[in-house]
């Protein structure tokens, strides 16, 4: 593109993009985050308050008003900033804006050119404080079972509010004296939860793999079990929310699994995830989930899932069950 040419279109860009800000009768009505009850409904009635506060601390917003959508073609992948928006319009042939909010450019029809696009912007709105580059590609979907629309750095997804997909295993050892289950102390240098309880396996899942395939990988790398012990891991079904925090929108599917775990195996940490692995009653960690805030944020909602399908949990009004899954769809 001609100087002149660039100019006018970074001029055009920004021109709309400050008229899609400053009117906002132009702007879609914002749309509810949740995907099955408001949080007004679900706090209506509480059958256990000391649960249902994690479930709160994981789905802070209810409303996307002031954020602006993000779309590749006619599909609307997250949501994005004004402040982020701004910084687009500096790369006009990348990223268009209309009365729908920002889009990638038509001209990028495959999901090797949108990735490319998207990665090339990623280094000056780190540099902006926009967001921390993490070098792990995840992938760019509309929903969780929707097809991979572009690729993007892990550290960049709530910025842009794109959803993300991960595994958390439930390591089980079924006692006479009750269920057991195996849980990790994260180590203390880790960025997000240092000292706290996690699940036995958990992990985001990288762009290209299936869940499963991700369950496998992380197994080995943060447990050291074995492939042929790992995937006779069972689905046990998915818990999603959606929060705000510093780094933007975290918009978060999570695919459960219970493992059972033979008597005489120990996992071992294999990676610098974990400092330990114990096993705990299902009772004392249940009363640790309940009682205090030392499991990490999200493992809260697993196994909040995982003591209601148990038995261990009352749910008359199937309220707790309806708020672990008010996320993407």
């Amino acid at each position: 593109m001609a100087g002149g040419d660039e100019h006018a279109g970074l001029g055009a860009c920004r021109s709309l993009a400050t008229r899609y800000l400053s009117l906002p009768l132009l702007r879609p009505r914002p749309a509810p985050l949740l995907s099955s009850l408001s949080r007004a409904n679900i706090r209506g009635r509480m059958p256990d308050p000391a649960l249902q506060r994690h479930i709160d601390a994981c789905n802070n917003i209810g409303s996307p008003a002031g954020l602006i959508p993000f779309r590749i073609g006619a599909a609307q992948v997250g949501w994005v900033s004004p402040d982020l928006a701004q910084a687009l319009t500096f790369r006009p042939r990348d990223f268009h804006f209309d009365r729908d909010g920002v889009a990638l450019a038509a001209r990028l029809r495959s999901p090797g050119m949108r990735s490319e696009a998207l990665s090339e912007v990623l280094p000056a709105l780190a540099a902006g404080g926009f967001l921390r580059i993490r070098r792990e590609a995840f992938d760019v979907r509309a929903t969780s079972t929707g097809p991979a629309l572009a690729a993007l750095d892990r550290g960049a997804l709530p910025a842009f509010g794109v959803m993300s997909q991960g595994v958390h295993v439930n390591g089980l050892v079924r006692r006479a004296d009750g269920l057991h289950v195996w849980v990790g102390l994260r180590a203390k240098d880790k960025a997000v939860a240092p000292g706290q309880l996690d699940n036995i396996v958990a992990g985001g899942i990288p762009a290209g793999l299936t869940p499963e395939e991700c369950l496998v990988k992380e197994a080995a790398e943060e447990a050291s079990l074995p492939p042929e012990l790992a995937i006779a891991a069972r689905p046990a079904g998915r818990v999603s929310y959606v929060m705000a925090n510093a780094e933007g929108l975290r918009r978060d599917v999570l695919h459960c699994y219970d493992l059972h775990i033979p008597e005489g195996v120990l996992p071992i940490p294999n990676d610098d995830e974990v400092e330990r692995f114990e096993l705990w009653p299902a009772t004392r960690l249940l009363e640790a989930v309940r009682e205090g805030d030392g499991i990490k944020f999200n493992v809260n909602l697993v196994l909040i899932d995982l003591f209601l399908r148990e038995g261990l949990v009352a749910d008359p009004d199937g309220m707790l069950r309806a708020g672990l899954d008010q996320g993407p769809d």
